[in-house]
């Protein structure tokens, strides 16, 4: 294997965080090669001031690091992939795909304990319109805001009292050592995660054999096949990381258990069902998933999310 290799990542802490990580498994596992980080600005870290969903296009966070890749500039790329979509440039794969953090989403609060302690009218901040739709048929009462800006900028608007409450993935917090900061955690019967939220994805070029082999400790089998469960889900629905599709994949015993959602923006269609199969064949599960809600009625939501957007 080379002896230096480039990473490219988001500047975020979060981002650089998780970057570090991979390095410096990367170094352990193979002493005399050096990892260097390459920082690359995407399109959703320069545009802050407008929600998510506005913003439009898919790889919102990972488009110009993939372009980085293609033109040779960085070896791979480490990528949350709940920001990577369900489509890629041909020439790329997500080679290996380590152990899953915490799937599931965070409640914090400075005053509450929990979603049902807080009181009518609640502010309540994400920039999620999946956990929107999700957080609205739990509690039509709250008002839900809009609430951009990395992991610091949302915990400070919160302890400046703009919000009651935020919403924010469990993954992150605990990757930097957050994690007493969540007074509570959604289970994903009450709040299905987003499609790979709390796994990470080195994306690599398809024709670097020899990189992926070197890298290969760090795959773990279980989340890989968890992982190809639930973005077959999304493929097929042809969805990006902004809209109100979540999905969540356990594996046990060799067999996958899939739920998927998709839900109108004001939480008052709720379409969410189960599948379950053999590992092997997680993306056809997926798939079948998918088509099940589409037929229920959730092309209509997503197409009138995507008019909207």
């Amino acid at each position: 294997m080379r002896k230096h290799i480039k990473i490219g990542t988001r500047g975020s802490l979060l981002a650089t965080t998780q970057s570090t990580w991979v390095k410096n498994q990367i170094e352990a596992q193979h002493p005399g090669i050096t990892v260097e980080l390459v920082i690359i600005v995407t399109k959703g870290d320069k545009i802050l001031d407008v929600p998510l969903a506005k913003v439009g296009g898919k790889g919102l966070f990972v488009k110009e690091i993939e372009e980085a890749l293609l033109r040779r500039e960085v070896d791979l790329a480490v990528h949350s992939i709940k920001d990577v979509p369900s489509e890629l440039p041909e020439e790329l794969h997500l080679g290996i795909i380590p152990l899953r953090e915490n799937p599931h989403d965070a409640f914090i609060s400075t005053r509450y304990a929990n979603l049902a302690e807080l009181p009518r009218g609640a502010t309540v901040g994400t920039s999620s319109l999946r956990r929107r739709s999700q957080l609205a048929a739990l509690r039509p009462d709250l008002n839900i805001v809009d609430l951009r800006g990395n992991l610091d900028t949302r915990l400070r608007k919160l302890e400046e009292g703009q919000f009651e409450a935020i919403i924010l993935a469990a993954a992150g917090l605990n990757r930097l050592g957050m994690k007493s900061r969540a007074t509570d955690h959604f289970t994903s019967g009450e709040m299905l995660p987003a499609v790979g939220q709390g796994a990470l994805g080195i994306e690599l070029r398809k024709d670097d054999t020899e990189l992926l082999e070197g890298l290969s400790f760090l795959n773990d089998a279980e989340t890989t096949v968890a992982v190809a469960a639930e973005r077959s889900f999304l493929f097929r629905l042809e969805g990006g990381c902004q809209v109100p599709i979540g999905a969540f994949a356990e594996v046990e015993d060799d067999r996958v258990h899939l739920t998927g959602l998709v839900a109108s923006v004001d939480g008052k269609v709720v379409l969410k069902e189960t599948i379950s199969g053999p590992g092997e064949k997680a993306a056809e599960l997926g798939t079948e998933l998918a088509n099940r809600i589409l037929a229920r009625g959730g092309r209509a939501i997503l197409d009138e999310v995507y008019g909207e957007v």
